[in-house]
């Protein structure tokens, strides 16, 4: 069995009292380390993970999914003997072998960031909209462009150290993603995609972004990085 004691798994949690303490229960199975930052839940989301094991930081307000990411990569970043971590959602989307699978790539010295894509390969289970979605974001994203990357808003990621320690996000909302491949495309880091495969429940599906909101997503950073 894999000793994964240096990997620390990092779940942003938003009113997902449904579903979360079996997340986090299926994931402890393989990752012992596992933090989760719930942001300001109005359900009893921090009661299921406290639950689980796993640990548990809390937002007193919603900050946002971005937000929610950095606190939980500073809190792993704290912890003795890190050296990958794992961004990974809350709604039972990603699977615990997609994570093996990324991390094995990660620790061959490939790639000092490895993302999940979901069109790296042949996936029928994505719904229509999404895929409209995801692809007007790559297609708008100069920065996903220039590190030819298939899918660049994919929650599921694989960071070293270095490459962890490097990031600061500042966008609280859903545009973190795109701040996040706007830093990579700059940072000089290794970057490659793993095709992964999402599984898209009835209970993920009712999460989902609209057309819209992915093109707000693309302006609202396109608006912070002119102002910056």
């Amino acid at each position: 069995m894999i000793d994964y004691d240096d990997v620390w798994i990092v779940i942003p949690v938003y009113n997902e009292g449904a579903v979360i303490s079996d997340v986090v229960k299926h994931t402890r199975e393989t990752f012992p380390n596992i933090v989760c930052v719930d942001d300001g839940s109005r359900d009893d989301s921090a009661a299921r993970i406290a639950e689980t094991g796993a640990h548990l930081v809390r937002h007193p307000v919603n900050l946002g999914q971005g937000a929610a990411l950095q606190t939980g990569i500073a809190y792993a970043l704290a912890q003795p003997g890190m050296r990958y971590l794992v961004t990974f959602d809350a709604d039972g989307q990603h699977r615990v072998e997609d994570a093996e699978t990324m991390l094995a790539v990660a620790r061959s010295g490939e790639a000092d960031v490895v993302l999940g894509s979901r069109f790296l390969e042949q996936n029928e289970q994505i719904p229509l909209l999404k895929r409209i979605v995801l692809r007007t974001v790559v297609v708008l994203s100069p920065t996903a462009r220039k590190l030819k990357l298939s899918d660049a808003h994919n929650g599921l990621r694989v960071l070293s150290r270095e490459a962890a320690a490097r990031l600061r996000i500042t966008m609280n909302g859903m545009a973190h993603a795109s701040e996040i491949v706007g830093f990579l495309a700059s940072s000089g880091l290794k970057v490659r995609e793993v095709p992964v495969t999402i599984l898209y429940t009835d209970y993920s599906r009712s999460k989902g972004q609209s057309l819209i909101n992915g093109v707000n997503i693309l302006f609202d950073l396109s608006v912070r990085q002119r102002g910056a």
